[in-house]
């Protein structure tokens, strides 16, 4: 048996505007909420300098606000959210958990490894998604302030079979602070055996705050020159396609709605290949503008892909109380390895 693996890919956002707001003192606070079923589920508030701020909770690891000041330095939450954490626990679109065992599409729920074939949960149609019917996303993390008090980090233990999956891991997520603007992941998995993790967080981004609208006028730019092909259903057939010329190239600083039409569905929901492949070291991965607001946020982190999600399926039903979530309200950049990799050998590792 192969000796057990350890993963330490991590991801950055970086948000600035032209002004900030007045100084508040960095730290971690934490606060009890109720869940459902009188679950007790805490939710920590890292403070970092001039306003920014970040809140995180137990429940799926979830990223609950992203406060930032906008041009004129008004502070405002840029991350879609829920009221309570019993509204996510009653089910919600993935607005803003980690996701595990694996992020994104395995095609006909199965994969072939050291020649022995497993069947994981199929919840996409006859493909699995997203770790599952109870993904990592679904599970209540247990949660430790950094001795620097400028960040929080979870552990969830995953045991040898969960959702299909072959090997018993255990998953780190930590959460930090940096300064007035900044925001960084790192992802961490230890495992007893051969079997796949791919994690990401699943934000959907506004810059213009939370229930501002749609995000089609944000100008994105993404460092990469190709995409994954897919099947009907999203499940990448392996082959890598170059975006120039296509609705798809955002090699360039873009609106998001100038070409949203031409692509198919009207959404997009695309894998890019990142350039450089995996890093050792955070290299950058997309740049948001936000008119309106003055925002700017750019990623950066290790990964080989990074999905770009334009959430038109968001119908009004999720939102804060007199805020509906609609098409477009947001966009997700989930930082990940490429879709489908277990069935694609030549997909990095």
């Amino acid at each position: 048996m192969r000796s057990a693996l350890c993963l330490l890919p991590c991801v950055a956002f970086m948000l600035a505007a032209l002004t900030h707001s007045a100084a508040a003192a960095p730290g971690v606070t934490a606060r009890p909420a109720e869940g459902l079923d009188g679950a007790t589920i805490w939710v920590y508030r890292i403070e970092g300098e001039d306003g920014f701020a970040v809140e995180v909770m137990c429940y799926g690891a979830t990223l609950l606000s992203v406060e930032t000041p906008d041009r004129h330095g008004k502070l405002e939450n840029v991350v879609l959210r829920l009221e309570t954490p019993a509204d996510y626990v009653r089910g919600n679109p993935a607005m803003g958990p980690v996701i595990g065992r694996f992020a994104n599409r395995i095609g006909g729920a199965k994969f072939t490894l050291d020649g022995v074939e497993h069947n994981v949960t199929a919840n996409a149609g006859k493909n699995h998604i997203h770790g599952g019917k109870r993904g990592f996303s679904k599970r209540l993390w247990t949660a430790k302030v950094l001795d620097g008090q400028d960040g929080v980090r979870f552990t969830l233990h995953s045991a040898d079979g969960d959702e299909g999956y072959p090997g018993a891991v255990d998953v780190a997520a930590t959460y930090s602070v940096r300064g007035a603007d900044t925001l960084t992941i790192e992802y961490e998995a230890h495992t007893d055996a051969p079997t796949h993790v791919n994690l990401t967080n699943h934000a959907y981004w506004n810059l213009g705050g939370a229930g501002a609208g749609d995000v089609l006028d944000h100008v994105l730019e993404i460092f990469a020159d190709q995409y994954l092909d897919t099947d009907s259903a999203k499940v990448p057939t392996g082959e890598i396609l170059d975006v120039a010329g296509t609705p798809l190239d955002f090699t360039r600083p873009t609106a998001i709605g100038a070409r949203i039409e031409a692509v198919n569905g009207a959404n997009y929901d695309h894998c890019y290949v990142l350039r450089g492949g995996v890093k050792t070291a955070p290299a950058p991965i997309a740049r948001v503008y936000d008119p309106g607001s003055g925002r700017v946020m750019e990623v950066s982190g290790t990964h080989p892909g990074v999905q770009l999600y334009t959430a038109k399926g968001l119908n009004g039903r999720y939102g804060l109380p007199g805020i509906p979530y609609g098409p477009y309200h947001g966009l997700c950049l989930e930082t990940q390895h490429f879709p489908n990799t277990p069935n694609v050998a030549a997909f990095p590792s």
